[in-house]
């Protein structure tokens, strides 16, 4: 008869003579100690405090168990642990380690207070713009969230501003499935769909703004451009901004507004007839190149271009003339940028064709970080999931770029981030005086993880 039984065990046969048993008795343990380099990140960048002074709450005080801050903070950091959905949050909600950083740890108490359910984080991204509904009473400025954005990519560099930075431009696919407020079939996409604009600067992200896929890709970046230039410059004014976008963004109203405010641009344009035969003598040479030599072969033109009826003025366009696989294949771009300090090969393949990478960092949004998950009802509350998401995103990009630089980490993408650094299992320990994490010894990027933190803590005490 056995000394020992369980009626919770799972017998998983024997090793080394011993009986192999487990069980889910091990007391407080969580799977997310690598929350604790989120909560340094936040304390070294506030974006936590930043970001829910965007909320107004209206809720009488004398019932609010949860702060703005707490599920604020909650819904950011679960998605930077790769908890998509709200209805994740119901488990959650006990995590010992995500309850001690949000501030439910009262001194009185064995352990942290539970953080809110899908319901309470339900209400907060569904609100409505007043605050004032019965079962809905936080809202949120639009406004001041898109300045957070801005003002976190500035405070990033400190005190000594760089002297240029390129401002890339994106619209992209979010794929819906339900009647969602905004619901349009587009054609390119084969798709339903939301069509967000992405601004960027190299990892940073800059903006992220839901809308219709009924409208032409540029639209509304004017004005998005112009908002975040005008933040930028006030704090630099003298930096020198390049926009760089696809062809989707070639467009007279963008462009004259980038000449008039000493913005430069480089954007690919479509290719025509016009363009094709413009440069048909450079693809002739292109094509005599590649046949001498058996490999692909690029002739750049450089000319002076207008429109027959869409542009105000002739501009300069770069023509890239290349014969590869047998065939013609021509691109073009416009510029502002002066020839004497960007040649027509310099500036194709190593500034706009630079621009790919951003394609990545979107990549990084929609698939670790969840901003495609937008399947409420209205756009209001759509539009805030994807802030959500881009606040993790910010947040992860600041643990990379704060404590991971120079490591074997530093362009590692945020799900890899979240899989060696994030996703570690720990026995939490409280007593009286302390609450002790033990993760394990044998932890493979236990290395990078204490150079994580000294760096993380050494942020948070001497702020830029």
């Amino acid at each position: 008869m056995p000394t020992q039984c369980s009626a919770t065990g799972m017998v998983f046969g024997r090793a080394g003579g011993r009986e192999l048993i487990a069980a889910f008795d091990g007391g407080r343990v969580t799977s997310e100690a690598g929350a604790l380099l989120l909560g340094a990140t936040d304390q070294a960048t506030r974006l936590v405090d930043r970001f829910a002074s965007c909320f107004r709450d209206g809720r009488h005080p004398a019932f609010v168990t949860h702060r703005v801050r707490s599920l604020v903070g909650q819904r950011i950091f679960g998605l930077a642990l790769g908890y998509e959905d709200l209805v994740d949050h119901d488990d959650l909600r006990h995590d010992p380690v995500l309850g001690t950083l949000l501030g439910r740890f009262k001194p009185e108490n064995a352990a942290p207070a539970p953080l809110a359910g899908k319901s309470t984080l339900n209400r907060l991204e569904h609100a409505p713009a007043d605050a004032t509904a019965r079962y809905h009473k936080i809202g949120h400025d639009a406004a001041a969230i898109e300045t957070v954005f801005v003002d976190l990519f500035l405070d990033a560099f400190g005190a000594k501003p760089p002297r240029e930075i390129v401002l890339d431009l994106d619209a992209t696919d979010d794929p819906i499935h339900g009647h969602q407020e905004g619901r349009f079939f587009h054609g390119y996409y084969d798709c339903y769909c939301y069509l967000p604009l992405y601004v960027f600067c190299g990892r940073h992200l800059l903006a992220a703004k839901l809308r219709r896929s009924n409208i032409d890709a540029s639209a509304g970046a004017e004005e998005e451009v112009a908002r975040i230039v005008r933040q930028i410059r006030a704090r630099w004014p003298r930096v020198k901004i390049v926009l760089r976008a696809d062809s989707g963004f070639a467009r007279e109203a963008l462009m004259l507004w980038c000449e008039q405010n000493r913005v430069d641009f480089v954007f690919g344009l479509a290719r025509n007839t016009r363009l094709e035969t413009r440069v048909a003598a450079a693809l002739r040479e292109a094509r005599t190149m590649a046949a001498a030599t058996g490999r692909p072969a690029r002739v750049f033109r450089d000319f002076l271009w207008s429109t027959k009826e869409t542009w105000s003025r002739r501009r300069r366009v770069i023509a890239k003339a290349e014969w590869t696989r047998d065939e013609a294949n021509p691109r073009f771009l416009v510029t502002s940028l002066k020839p004497n300090r960007w040649a027509a090969r310099a500036l194709y393949e190593d500034l706009y064709c630079a621009r790919g990478e951003m394609e990545n960092r979107i990549k990084e949004c929609q698939a670790d970080l969840f901003a495609d998950r937008t399947s409420a009802a209205t756009m209001r509350a759509n539009q805030l999931r994807l802030w959500f998401a881009s606040m993790a995103y910010v947040l992860l990009c600041a643990l990379r770029r704060i404590g991971l630089a120079h490591t074997a980490l530093a362009t590692a993408t945020c799900g890899t981030i979240r899989l060696k650094l994030l996703k570690i299992g720990a026995l939490v320990r409280i007593s009286a005086r302390r609450v002790k994490v033990a993760m394990a010894s044998a932890c493979p990027a236990a290395d990078e993880w204490r150079l994580a933190h000294a760096r993380l803590i050494a942020a948070r005490a001497s702020p830029a």
